[in-house]
């Protein structure tokens, strides 16, 4: 099955039928059968009379439960097992957490010896966008950056084939060392190509491509967990002095989301089979396995190759861990076996259930998914389990703020790469720069909507929609708020909300355009939201031709115009139906730009509303209050008025209060969310590792 890398939970679930059962009857050591879940079936849970089945039907339970001790950790040397890094091969926050946290972790720790290593494919190959090439021991990976590496020996990964018979698959260990992590590369050529299949969907790329060899996203990091559990069996259990073994596994999201099955099914299957003694697989199962979630809506499902990808896991004993992989007791059905949700294959489900932490990325979105349907999914009632038995925590993740605040590198480039443009570098001391910024982005867009060979040579690959010249408004910058909205064209940021909202103030205000704001919305993403925003522009020039001319919309990215807009922008638009951590929240704030957000997920533990921004006074999902009083929500209903609400709100701020807006501003420059500032992210990750609690 193709599956994008952006489909949810709901887009999934609808490709499911329910699942009505019937029986399985397995021999003593045999693959799952092709197409096992797309028949009626039923696994019945008997407690096994034999010792080790017994394990493998208590685990989950054990797990979620927290009856398990952590083990006694002495200098940490923890593996992250990650698809993608920001240094490397980036698509998202996620890719930015596989790299920084390491980084962040060693720089503090690594004078006592503790380290974080990073484990990840060896991507090799050209999507269109992205390219990584591997010669003469110098790798340059899809983010432009280069590392030295050394081959360090190579080993077999057992994995079913186009014709389903288990084939060894030859992966090569490289090592090195990049800002004060050392890497561990997997290579193999079949899973881990970047080189697309002609059919590869046009929104896939980077690692989450349909590769030229027909292997899929999920297929692909299956592959990946197994290849970590062999080199883990080599080390351990081989006695490969190569490579020092790990006494903490963190899987960063679904990616590796097989492993905790492996290290504590398979190796109790593998006791049963008479392949392994108690002692090898206790050493296994008793790494502690830190399993860090992102966004439940992404999940690795893979309906079609359920029975294929099982097999390929845990070979022929895939039916003995099948019958006997229960679930921890829960109110919902489809998720009584910890290796399927319904009858399909899903990559999170096994760390969910057997990982023995399991980290949100933010407090609050750990609070949401362990209580709501709508943010925790198949999972909520699980994870609400976990929390309560406190092996289920929220981290924030971390954010360079020497990477986002103004600097005088990125200024530089910027201007270079207008060439008409002079914007200047400030801080929370020299705010008054910022309006020179605001000055210089309103003479940028108007001299973009003059010239249109200059715009095409720019900003080629970024659509725009009637531009206007507002030169004239410059000179009154002082007295017009200037907002943006620059993240990416999907349904997840709300831009409909922002819509909306806009149009509501757009009515409100008609018979007095002077004040309205500058809007600068769009991104990267779906042709429909874009359709959405031209259809904004239009309705408001409908209403008032001064209004149109101060709303932009584009679609498309290039970093040095978002970056432009930010450091005029006095606000940011955030009107998010979910939002796990957010980063752009803490890059708009490291610029002065104000965020008015939803009161959802990592915006509710990162801004400080009316100090460093604004939040809505309640949040709604699926009809239903999710945050907030339940008179607020009485009297708002939903959020497109909430939101309206507090963009009213962080507006009436800025005419009246310009001395207080000033000090909001301040606030928001001086916050530094960075992993190693006292207290910071990594210091709780320490005390993770060290005691298993926060």
């Amino acid at each position: 099955m193709l599956q994008s890398h952006t489909n949810t939970y709901y887009e999934e679930s609808k490709k499911m039928p329910t699942l009505e059962i019937n029986s399985i009857h397995p021999k003593k050591f045999g693959f799952l059968p092709t197409g096992f879940n797309k028949r009626k079936f039923n696994i019945t849970y008997s407690i096994p009379r034999d010792r080790i089945l017994k394990q493998i039907y208590n685990t989950a339970k054990q797990q979620c439960l927290n009856s398990e001790q952590w083990p006694a950790i002495g200098i940490i040397n923890a593996w992250m097992i990650t698809a993608e890094t920001a240094t490397f091969m980036k698509c998202g926050g996620l890719g930015m957490v596989g790299s920084e946290l390491p980084e962040n972790f060693n720089s503090v720790f690594s004078a006592d010896k503790h380290e974080i290593n990073i484990i990840t494919p060896l991507y090799l190959g050209f999507t269109g966008k992205k390219k990584a090439t591997f010669d003469k021991g110098v790798y340059v990976g899809a983010e432009g950056f280069s590392i030295e590496l050394k081959k360090i020996f190579s080993y077999d990964v057992p994995f079913l084939g186009r014709q389903n018979r288990l084939l060894q698959n030859k992966v090569t260990v490289y090592g090195g060392k990049l800002n004060g992590v050392r890497y561990l590369f997997l290579e193999n050529n079949k899973y881990f190509t970047i080189n697309p299949a002609p059919e590869n969907p046009s929104a896939q790329d980077g690692c989450y491509i349909f590769n030229a060899n027909h292997i899929d996203e999920v297929e692909r990091f299956a592959f990946l967990s197994k290849a970590v559990y062999c080199l883990l069996e080599n080390i351990t259990l081989n006695k490969n002095k190569n490579i020092a073994a790990p006494n903490i596994l963190i899987a960063n999201d679904w990616h590796s989301g097989a492993l905790s099955g492996l290290t504590k099914y398979f190796t109790l299957a593998k006791v049963y089979a008479g392949r392994m003694n108690n002692n090898e697989a206790e050493t296994l199962r008793n790494i502690p396995i830190i399993h860090i979630a992102h966004h439940l809506g992404y999940q690795g499902w893979d309906y079609a190759n359920t029975a294929k990808i099982l097999n390929s896991l845990y070979e022929d004993l895939a039916t003995i861990v099948l019958k006997n992989a229960k679930a921890v007791k829960n109110s919902n059905p489809r998720t009584a076996n910890t290796l399927i949700v319904g009858d399909t294959y899903n990559q999170a489900s096994c760390n969910i259930h057997l990982a023995d932490r399991i980290i949100a990325v933010s407090k609050n979105y750990m609070e949401e998914v362990s209580k709501e349907k709508s943010f925790g999914y198949d999972f909520r009632d699980v994870l609400k389990i976990r929390k309560n038995n406190r092996n289920f925590y929220g981290i924030v993740n971390g954010y360079e703020k020497r990477l986002i605040s103004p600097n005088a590198k990125k200024i530089d480039a910027v201007n270079k790469f207008f060439g008409i443009t002079k914007f200047k570098v400030y801080d929370e001391n020299s705010l008054n720069v910022k309006l020179h910024n605001k000055k210089e982005c309103i003479n940028l867009l108007s001299y973009l909507a003059k010239n249109e060979n200059y715009r095409n040579e720019i900003i080629p690959l970024v659509e725009t929609y009637k531009f206007d010249d507002i030169s004239d408004l410059a000179d009154k910058a002082d007295t017009i708020p200037f907002i943006c909205m620059t993240s990416r064209l999907v349904e997840q940021k709300g831009y409909d909300i922002a819509i909306n909202a806009i149009l509501k103030m757009i009515f409100k205000y008609k018979d007095s355009p002077q004040g309205f704001p500058i809007f600068v919305l769009g991104g990267a993403g779906n042709k429909d939201l874009f359709a959405d925003l031209q259809t904004l522009k239009d309705n408001a020039r409908q209403i008032s031709r001064e209004f149109a001319k101060r709303i932009f919309v584009f679609r498309g990215y290039k970093d040095q115009f978002a970056y432009s807009v930010q450091l005029a922008a006095d606000f940011y638009m955030m009107p998010s139906y979910f939002e796990p951590c957010g980063l752009t929240q803490m890059e708009a704030m490291a610029k002065g730009s104000l965020p008015i957000a939803a009161s959802t997920g990592g915006l509710v533990d990162t801004i400080n509303d009316g100090v460093d921004g604004f939040r809505t006074d309640v949040f709604f999902a699926d009809g239903q209050k999710i945050y907030g009083s339940n008179l607020k929500a009485q009297s708002l209903k939903n959020n497109i008025n909430a939101y309206t609400d507090t963009l009213e709100r962080a507006l009436r701020f800025y005419y009246t209060t310009p001395q207080a807006m000033h000090i909001m501003q301040k606030n928001a420059m001086e916050d530094d969310f960075s992993w190693s500032i006292p207290n910071g992210s990594v210091y709780k990750y320490y005390k993770l590792f060290k005691t298993g609690s926060l």
